[in-house]
């Protein structure tokens, strides 16, 4: 087993001024806590620097510095070294409705496109209604109801020179699986194929790597990695400067402008180049030789992940002795990797509410629905269709999750 303190997690909540609430925060996979560093990177530009882009002014200036700085650190964060493959905008869902319209003017009947029952409904119904108005065909990939993974044979199986797009996610955000995706995207490309990847919920656990992946686009969210509401798109290059915009006539055609419609949240794409700072701060420490920003990201996440993987043992371990509790996703002790700290739970005899509440009035903060897994509830058969989902951060102690587990215990 891996030590469960690798980090000096003392020293990280300290530059988190939301956990100075009495609460328990494990409300992260519907959004993460924010450093100081991004709250005053946020008002520096509105005080100092606030202006539209273009502009010959100092402010003017200063902000589009600023904007290109951000382009850079979050082609370095995917793993990219062009910041014109980044596309910032309002958030994950946006993007995806946004190049699904793209790419349907490419599709046609006869065509095929596949998404999975795994997915946040953000990476499926864009796909399904885009593929609906090109008359292309829509098929899904099944999820193994037993630990909440793909069924990967069934993918394969699926794939044909018929398959214009896949879209899947890099990790659920019901249940914390972590799917295979550079071998998806491999597969999808021998036969033609382009790869759309989720990243939402992936990106506050471990480091992204779209290159390696070789994925065609991916889009994720800087407030699930610390940062604030903006979304982020990456698209090859080449996919980016070939497909058509929905946009304005003065806009320009270069990249990344073509895709960013409208004056975007400047501010909030300032805070999310803090966001990745921070993220590389962290590297830097635990890895002196992280000399290149790239680098330190890398780094940061694998102290997060060795991290976190220790409070998921933890978690795990205690709630296995509660009998009332169902947990859906991978529990296998071997099979940890395949998973983030992200669970999903029902209770034997308490509604997915009640639980909730229990939860609630211990000042432990958790979410209860569907959280948009559509798909995934309803091949689950759950009824009603909700669950009660906890999720750690690289900011949640042990001695948080004891608590939680307590809490449980008193319920069972």
């Amino acid at each position: 087993m891996k030590e469960l303190f690798m980090l000096d997690v003392v020293a990280i909540r300290r530059q988190f001024p939301g956990l100075k609430r009495d609460g328990i925060f494990f409300d992260g996979p519907g959004g993460s806590q924010t450093p100081q560093c991004v709250v005053d990177a946020v008002v520096d530009y509105l005080v100092h620097r606030n202006a539209n882009t273009g502009g010959i002014f100092s402010t003017g200036r200063e902000s589009d510095a600023l904007l290109d700085s951000a382009h850079l650190a979050c082609a370095e964060f995917v793993g990219s070294t062009d910041p014109g493959e980044i596309v910032f905008g309002q958030n994950m869902s946006t993007h995806t409705f946004t190049m699904s319209r793209a790419l349907a003017k490419t599709w046609k009947a006869g065509d095929e496109v596949i998404v999975s029952r795994l997915d946040h409904d953000a990476n499926v119904s864009p796909w399904v209604l885009a593929a609906r108005d090109a008359g292309a065909t829509v098929k899904f990939i099944p999820v193994k109801a037993a630990d909440c993974t793909l069924d990967l044979d069934a993918l394969r199986s699926m794939l044909s020179p018929r398959t214009k797009l896949v879209a899947v996610g890099c990790a659920s955000n019901a249940t914390g699986t972590i799917n295979p995706v550079k071998e998806i995207t491999r597969w999808v490309h021998d036969v033609g194929g382009l790869v759309y990847l989720d990243a939402v919920h992936y990106a506050p656990h471990h480091a992204i790597d779209v290159k390696d992946w070789d994925c065609d686009f991916l889009a994720c969210s800087a407030y699930k990695f610390f940062g604030p509401h903006v979304g982020v798109l990456y698209g090859k290059r080449k996919l980016l400067e070939s497909l058509a915009a929905y946009k304005v006539r003065p806009c320009s055609n270069d990249l990344p402008m073509k895709w960013e419609t409208g004056t975007l949240n400047h501010e909030g794409i300032v805070g999310t180049l803090a966001a990745i700072e921070y993220l590389a701060s962290i590297g830097r420490a635990h890895d002196p030789s992280a000399t290149s920003r790239r680098a330190a990201i890398v780094a940061g996440y694998g102290a997060i992940s060795d991290y976190e993987l220790g409070l998921t043992q933890q978690f795990l371990r205690g709630v296995k002795e509660l009998k009332s509790i169902q947990l859906y996703g991978i529990t296998d002790a071997a099979r940890l990797s395949e998973r983030t700290p992200t669970f999903a739970m029902r209770h034997a005899k308490l509604s997915p509410n009640d639980l909730n509440e229990h939860l609630a009035k211990n000042e432990i903060y958790a979410w209860c629905g569907t959280f948009y897994a559509l798909e995934l509830m309803e091949s689950l058969g759950i009824q009603p269709p909700k669950m009660v989902r906890v999720g750690m951060l690289h900011y949640n102690t042990g001695d948080e999750v004891g608590k939680l587990l307590g809490v449980l215990r008193e319920v069972d």
